[in-house]
């Protein structure tokens, strides 16, 4: 069985891609902070016949993440699909600031939320995949990586400079078997918004997901109503 590791993963869109992707045959490792929810994801998923294991890690530990990929590629037999979206923080050193209160200390927790922590995912998994010549990264953010905005002043900068990254290492590696693309979402994810507020589903969602998987053309894609 091919296996997604979910970095990130919780009750919305990261569920709901397990889903989309367990409904094709793939098993999931799920990775995230808390492991009580990724239980109750991992028995969500077993009601609906798909097998799923929980690698608690944050992605601010670089060393707790690799382990967690590690354990999950010796669980699972190895990783063919790795999907990067951390959950959006809205409070400590990871909360949005005003572009004109950007400093070094709240932008480089940006980055080491984003950037640092899809490296240190891809780095657990690149090798496997080049020595297959075979394999897909996904790394997600909003829209704001690619237009920005103020109030997101810090958070911007540090989805950008993931979606650089992940640029780059998708033109890298095209000719290597492994394709690489950022995924952006630009829309709130929730079954209901406020009138005017574009919004999706993650069931809308997921499927952009799969297609980037499967089609392997587009390097950059762009979820919207």
């Amino acid at each position: 069985m091919p296996t997604i590791a979910l970095i990130g993963a919780g009750p919305g869109l990261g569920l709901a891609i397990a889903r989309r992707f367990g409904s094709e045959g793939f098993d999931v490792a799920f990775v995230a902070r808390n492991r009580e929810k990724l239980d109750g994801l991992v028995a969500d998923l077993a009601a609906d016949g798909i097998t799923a294991a929980a690698f608690p890690a944050d992605v601010l530990d670089r060393a707790g993440l690799t382990a967690a990929l590690d354990a999950a590629k010796q669980h699972f037999g190895g990783i063919d699909v790795l999907e990067y979206s951390p959950a959006d923080a809205s409070a400590g050193p990871l909360a949005p600031v005003h572009i004109r209160e950007t400093t070094p200390e709240n932008t480089q927790a940006q980055i080491e939320y984003y950037l640092y922590g899809a490296q240190t995912a891809a780095a657990a998994v690149l090798p496997d995949l080049l020595r297959a010549g075979a394999g897909t990264l996904l790394f997600t953010s909003g829209a704001g990586s690619i237009t920005p905005s103020a109030v997101f002043g810090n958070v911007n900068a540090g989805a950008a400079a993931m979606r650089n990254w992940a640029l780059n290492l998708a033109g890298e590696l095209a000719g290597d078997g492994v394709h690489v693309a950022h995924v952006a979402i630009a829309a709130w994810i929730t079954d209901q918004a406020p009138d005017g507020v574009p919004a999706l589903s993650a069931a809308q969602i997921a499927p952009f997901y799969w297609d980037a998987h499967q089609q392997r053309s587009a390097h950059e894609v762009v979820v919207a109503p």
